[in-house]
């Protein structure tokens, strides 16, 4: 694609809110990938320029929430039945396409992959000098209007008026599988990484 900068841009212009407010969820596996996009196209200065300086040229006014799991080993156990069941969320109407068994080695594996996705995200930070908004999992569960409304403060969104704030539209997964799930892999965790 000979502009990638205005492709985005046309996206961004086109589903963004009345208030002109355009969001996006990029995984740490993704970044790279984008960087490089960024960087084919536009002019010759473009291939040097910084990371910071091709997301900006992209997303203007762009600000960052980072999104993580203090609990990885619950994270990476979510993860491999997501990937077992293929449900990702619990939506009305859709069921698992297998049964969710036990299986320590891709719990290990998911595990990794949760702290290399944020190493990802660390080192993309500090490269960059940027300090996100940091939030987790476990305060959106515990204060979830409060950390949205923080949230919405660091981006510099105010609410319309009479706007109230909902309640999560998903549903937490985790269940007594779950639980049983994280006595098991912890009573192997000699050979396997626990986080």
């Amino acid at each position: 694609m000979r502009d990638y900068v205005g492709y985005v841009r046309g996206i961004i212009a086109a589903v963004s809110t009345p208030n002109a407010v355009f969001g996006f969820k990029l995984m740490g596996w993704d970044v790279k990938r984008l960087v490089a996009k960024l960087r084919q196209t536009g002019s010759s200065e473009r291939r040097n320029a910084p990371e910071i300086d091709l997301f900006r040229s992209a997303f203007p006014r762009l600000q960052f929430i980072q999104l993580s799991r203090r609990d990885k080993l619950r994270q990476a156990i979510s993860y491999a039945r997501a990937l077992q069941t293929d449900l990702w969320k619990i939506v009305e109407g859709r069921s698992p396409i297998a049964e969710a068994k036990f299986n320590p080695e891709q719990i290990a594996q998911c595990l990794e992959s949760a702290n290399v996705e944020e190493k990802i995200w660390s080192d993309f930070f500090g490269r960059n000098k940027i300090e996100p908004f940091r939030l987790t999992y476990e305060e959106l569960c515990h204060d979830y209007k409060g950390r949205i409304a923080a949230a919405l403060d660091f981006l510099h969104i105010r609410l319309p008026r009479k706007t109230v704030l909902g309640n999560p539209v998903t549903v937490r997964q985790a269940d007594a599988i779950t639980a049983e799930w994280e006595e098991r892999y912890r009573a192997l965790a000699a050979p396997l990484p626990v986080s």
